[in-house]
């Protein structure tokens, strides 16, 4: 369901995320097999990511990538994935839909949830959340009704997870 890696020397609870996960796609009626692959990463990696991909030179929080395109320069980024390491997208079995990459940022979690005045644990379970529903393509770029629908699934969930 989720594949963690944490490119971080901080210590993340693996069973929240996994049960986060599978909150989130019950609750957005997602009933088959799923896989999504989530990264936690410093603010160096987060800049490269971001001046790659976005064209903005800058830490952010979450991005998520629902192709195979980020597979490569992962790879690149993280040097603790051993040299000359095959790192071909291996595709799931038949019955699994992968939705993508989500990639979150530890550092700027953190000051994001002190600024915010709430725990580290409920600010990364926001960005999984966000990261998911971006995979799922909905989108908040240019605000309006969407984002907004968006934003209301999110603090929806969040309630589920008793963080509402």
């Amino acid at each position: 369901m989720l594949e963690i890696h944490n490119f971080t020397q901080n210590g993340i609870d693996e069973k929240f995320f996994q049960k986060a996960t599978k909150v989130v796609l019950k609750m957005i009626n997602i009933e088959e097999r799923t896989e999504i692959s989530l990264a936690i990463v410093g603010d160096g990696r987060m800049r490269k990511l971001n001046k790659m991909y976005r064209g903005r030179n800058r830490v952010t929080d979450v991005l998520a990538f629902e192709n195979k395109s980020v597979i490569t320069y992962l790879a690149k980024a993280f040097p603790r994935l051993k040299k000359g390491q095959d790192i071909e997208f291996i595709e799931p079995p038949d019955d699994i839909r992968r939705l993508g990459e989500i990639i979150i940022c530890y550092p700027r979690a953190k000051k994001q949830a002190k600024r915010l005045d709430h725990s580290l644990e409920k600010e990364l379970t926001i960005l999984l959340i966000h990261g998911i529903l971006h995979l799922l393509g909905h989108e908040h770029e240019n605000d309006g009704e969407e984002a907004e629908e968006m934003e209301k699934m999110e603090k929806k969930i969040l309630t589920k997870l008793n963080y509402g």
